[in-house]
């Protein structure tokens, strides 16, 4: 495979990772744009890159790293979003985060993770155990669960009260999700985009956007949906069917950031 056909095969899950470990699509596409013209100026990158999807997440770590994670020098374009980004940061070791997302949201294995983020499988172990810590330690809020089958709903229910939120109300529909929040509004949104009777979840998302600003987990089995690169994409998208960390990862960097973005 050429490696323009890798990159391009890749690259929608990559933008992914990299709006998840920064919070912003708007950082996050920065940091991949700077891998891809890395490649572009140095050979040894480019070769690296054509070496799979391991080789090319190994070499956007090499650029996040250079930067040590730093969001400052970016321009920010989401109502602070960045500048929130960086004072957390402060708080927390972005390592931590980095193999959580790496081990749940992108599914690489811990030798893998290891291998992308140059440190030993034992190491990798230890950056996730201390990531579920740091998850454990988040502040509770009211969570909105829009999502229409019934047993991925409690699913959902169980895990978030288990991290100490509160479900504050669960939707099927657009309509049920915009009475719930007209009584009590959440502090995180986790949805899905087909709804119950034919209604899309990112309209209901987008009408809970436009009245207040609240983090959002999108939860899908259809994630090519929101990955299409034409539009502002959701910074948290996990894919049906999700592993409990997966969601749980998605979560605290959710918590995190406290980032949102409207999806067209």
């Amino acid at each position: 495979m050429a490696v323009s056909q890798a990159v391009v095969l890749h690259l929608p899950y990559l933008r992914r990772y990299a709006r998840a470990l920064t919070g912003s699509q708007l950082a996050g596409d920065a940091y991949v744009r700077a891998t891809l013209e890395a490649a572009l100026t140095d050979k040894s990158v480019l070769d690296q890159i054509s070496a799979g999807r391991v080789a090319l997440y190994s070499a956007f770590n090499k650029i996040w790293s250079a930067g040590s994670g730093s969001l400052s020098r970016l321009d920010d374009g989401q109502d602070g979003a960045l500048a929130t980004a960086e004072e957390r940061l402060a708080a927390i070791t972005p390592a931590n985060r980095q193999a959580l997302l790496l081990t749940t949201i992108e599914d690489f294995t811990p030798a893998e993770t290891a291998q992308i983020m140059d440190i030993s499988e034992a190491d990798a172990h230890e950056l996730v155990r201390g990531a579920m810590e740091e998850i454990d330690a988040e502040s509770a809020t009211d969570v909105l669960i829009i999502e229409d089958e019934a047993l991925i709903s409690m699913q959902l229910e169980e895990l978030v009260e288990g991290l100490g939120h509160t479900v504050c109300g669960t939707a099927t529909t657009r309509d049920e999700a915009a009475a719930i929040v007209a009584s009590r509004k959440p502090g995180l949104v986790l949805a899905d985009i087909q709804l119950a009777d034919g209604s899309s979840g990112i309209d209901a998302v987008n009408d809970i956007l436009d009245e207040f600003s609240v983090p959002v987990i999108f939860i899908t089995a259809y994630p090519e949906k929101l990955l299409t690169g034409d539009r502002p994409e959701p910074t948290y998208l996990v894919t049906k069917p999700f592993l409990e960390a997966a969601v749980k990862a998605a979560i605290s960097q959710a918590m995190f950031f406290r980032s949102t973005a409207t999806i067209a």
